[in-house]
């Protein structure tokens, strides 16, 4: 499952980056999102606008594309 499947105020933990860009890749682990870290759905903003995600008490945007390559469980 991918992080867009999440609902509102679902939580999982992230299995596997699947991003091809090296700079964002390094980016999201410096934010915290690395594997094994739990992630919460704060707000997805429609017509394929961002996701809200919540990390280690802090709240992240993302454009949709690179959400859809974080997999989750």
């Amino acid at each position: 499952m991918m992080l867009t499947d999440l609902h509102k105020g679902e939580t999982a933990v992230v299995i596997r980056l699947a991003i091809e860009q090296e700079t964002l890749k390094q980016r999201l682990l410096h934010l915290g999102v690395k594997e094994g870290k739990m992630v919460q759905l704060k707000a997805a903003m429609p017509f394929g606008g961002p996701v809200m995600v919540e990390v280690d008490g802090q709240t992240i945007g993302l454009r949709r594309k690179e959400a859809s390559s974080i997999e989750v469980k």
